[in-house]
């Protein structure tokens, strides 16, 4: 009873400071899209017949790169929920641009990373030749809107050492064109290298920052525009790379309250800087923060709507908008159909109950939350 009072005050304590609206505003923020997760069914039942507990991650057991079907049905349950103005619900969808060209790097014998751009990636996958027209018909409908995640989800560099070092984990998942399922975690791979932004050491910085530049670049070939907001892969970011992300023309930044900011010379360990609805940094940069979350393939025997609708009734008490955090997993069926039609038929009910408690709502992408902010006109 006392832990359940403690989360209610802190949820309440953290929507208290920062930028204020009176307008009923929801964003929905969806990671991971675009990027490689388990690679099929197949590669699933063979690392669970090996010993992995792939079973007992939900991105192991659930996500896959989204397929023409998963898109389709996404569309249709978004199209169908209409704000005060007539649109419909809008998902952003943070992009990945990019995934490792897994058949270089072993022909180049491990000596150097290679990788190609997402487009390419769908050619390797069944029933995903029309993802990419869906994204653009998307896009057109108001639907769907991609914002920067970053190149890959990947940690690049220590990938490709523990390659090179022939680890026998990281070697067994490359045979299946994959990089992120292990055997276990440890201390020396307990984000199995999704931890992309992540450094060892200052000197990596640069390297980071001509990624971050060459993954803006593939963002607008692909999607025609550049992306005015950027989400961290973990929520890892050394502060440092803000500036470059300004120079690609990013102004917000997507998060939670808490920046992990890496320790260099210390592996997974963090210091923390904390993040209020629309502060700025010292580029006049703004955070946009957070404060309800979806996640129904993590938690299936929970009330997933139910709970994020008190977040979003929180979130309004304070007058702040609802920034809805959840993942690309929650929608996939192409591991199992039960988990996208969990997931759509809870998402329909919370974008149901939405309008129906709040009729005023109006459905945003992040940077079009981000453009109110910065306008003065809250």
């Amino acid at each position: 009873m006392i832990s359940k009072a403690k989360k209610i005050l802190t949820r309440n304590l953290l929507n208290i400071p920062g930028w204020n609206t009176r307008r009923k505003i929801v964003v929905i923020e969806s990671d991971d899209w675009g990027s490689i997760r388990m690679d099929s069914p197949e590669a699933y039942r063979h690392f669970l017949n090996i010993g992995y507990a792939v079973d007992k991650c939900p991105y192991n057991r659930f996500d896959m790169l989204e397929s023409n079907t998963d898109m389709e049905m996404l569309f249709e349950v978004l199209d169908s929920v209409k704000d005060i103005h007539g649109r419909p619900a809008m998902l952003t969808a943070n992009s990945l641009v990019a995934n490792p060209d897994f058949m270089k790097i072993e022909a180049d014998n491990f000596q150097h990373y290679h990788y190609e751009i997402f487009t390419e990636t769908l050619k390797r996958y069944p029933n995903h030749d029309r993802v990419f027209d869906l994204y653009h018909q998307g896009i057109e409908g108001q639907v769907i809107r991609p914002q920067y995640h970053g190149r890959e989800h990947l940690n690049v560099s220590r990938w490709m050492k523990a390659l090179q070092q022939k680890d026998e984990h990281a070697l067994e998942a490359f045979r299946y064109n994959m990089f992120s399922v292990h055997h276990k975690q440890n201390n020396e791979n307990i984000l199995e290298y999704m931890e992309a932004l992540d450094i060892d050491n200052k000197e990596q910085l640069h390297d980071l920052s001509r990624m971050l530049k060459d993954g803006a670049d593939i963002f607008e070939q692909l999607w025609g525009y550049p992306s005015a907001s950027f989400i961290a892969s973990c929520y890892v970011w050394p502060s440092e790379i803000e500036k470059t992300l300004l120079e690609t023309g990013v102004n917000y930044i997507q998060g939670v309250v808490a920046q992990g900011v890496p320790v260099p010379g210390k592996k997974f360990r963090y210091s923390y800087k904390y993040h209020f609805q629309g502060s700025r940094n010292a580029n006049g940069q703004r955070y946009i923060v957070r404060n309800a979350f979806f996640e129904p393939s993590h938690t299936p025997l929970e009330d997933n709507v139910g709970m994020c609708m008190q977040r979003v009734e929180t979130s309004f008490k304070w007058n702040k908008p609802a920034v809805i955090s959840t993942h690309r997993l929650n929608f996939m069926g192409g591991l199992d159909a039960s988990n996208r039609e969990r997931g759509l038929t809870q998402l329909e009910s919370l974008l149901k109950q939405i309008v129906k408690r709040w009729p005023t709502v109006e459905f945003m992408s992040t940077d079009e939350l981000g453009n109110v902010m910065k306008s003065g006109k809250p």
